[in-house]
């Protein structure tokens, strides 16, 4: 999907309904209150009628949309921008080359972002690297103590061959690491790859600790098939988007920001990831601006 391709298929609101009609109910209309079958109701807008509730509502009721005076189209092309932008697009990018304010263009993305936090994610198996880096400010000269940026934990997960996790950690001790390994890597595992950080060991649980497989960095990067470069090469996309585009993150955010890295990423080679996107966003939970300015 291009945005040539945008333009010319979904150029109406109208038509931009019909196809999240299709992601959000494909085989036919529910009522979002009881979910029993609807029927259409002739109308501009395209409402929708339940008669065991007596509810009209419409496609986008419930949704991330509902609360929106965006129009469908702009909401389409921001999140097309998103999915096709490698290293991210900032909120002042979206706001210059779509004409709206950076509040509106901050609340968007970041309602985008939401939908693209996944609820269930397969365990990982197989051959699995994992890594840890810190992202955050350096100190600036002159700052005192307690001015100085904290530096965030990310914890990389990535089978070769499979799917990638980055998990936004309190901290980088053998605890967390075995909480997040439970959580996100298989029992049946094959290979454990890490760097020598002691901190590995002590998060595997005793069958993972037969199958973990170091290497050391101060000698070499690579020795066989033993190598943590899989990994590594996801945590210099992530921070070529930190630095090259949203240039400023804080920790409250971090995580959204790792969930969409992490979504485009794994559905980098796939042709529907615009439309895998819009189906993600008319079923996510709804993001309150209240909420995610608390």
């Amino acid at each position: 999907m291009t945005l040539i391709d945008l333009d010319r298929l979904f150029d109406t609101d109208a038509k931009c309904r019909e196809l999240l009609v299709r992601l959000r109910w494909p085989h036919g209309a529910e009522c979002p209150r009881c979910h029993a079958k609807t029927v259409e109701l002739a109308t501009e807008k395209q409402l929708f009628y339940c008669k065991e509730c007596d509810y009209q509502f419409t496609v986008t009721a419930g949704t991330i949309f509902n609360d929106s005076h965006l129009p469908l189209r702009t909401w389409f092309t921001v999140t097309l921008l998103l999915c096709e932008a490698r290293k991210g697009i900032s909120a002042n990018q979206i706001k210059r080359t779509l004409g709206i304010s950076y509040k509106t263009a901050w609340y968007l993305c970041h309602r985008i972002r939401a939908a693209m936090k996944e609820a269930e994610q397969p365990m990982l198996d197989g051959t699995v690297e994992i890594d840890e880096t810190y992202v955050g400010g350096k100190p600036r000269k002159g700052m005192l103590p307690e001015e100085r940026p904290v530096k965030q934990v990310v914890i990389g997960i990535r089978q070769r061959g499979g799917q990638l996790r980055f998990i936004h950690a309190k901290d980088a001790t053998a605890k967390t690491i075995r909480e997040i390994v439970g959580e996100h890597i298989s029992e049946d595992v094959d290979v454990l790859v890490t760097d020598e950080s002691v901190i590995y060991p002590y998060g595997f649980n005793e069958g993972q600790k037969a199958k973990h497989k170091t290497i050391n960095h101060s000698r070499e990067y690579v020795v066989g098939d033993v190598h943590t470069n899989t990994v590594e090469s996801a945590f210099s996309l992530l921070k070529r988007g930190i630095i090259g585009t949203w240039h400023r993150i804080s920790a409250k955010h971090l995580a959204a920001y790792l969930d969409e890295m992490q979504f485009r990423f794994n559905r980098r080679k796939r042709a529907d990831l615009f439309l895998d996107t819009l189906r993600h966003m008319v079923t996510a939970p709804v993001l309150t601006f209240e909420r995610l300015t608390a």
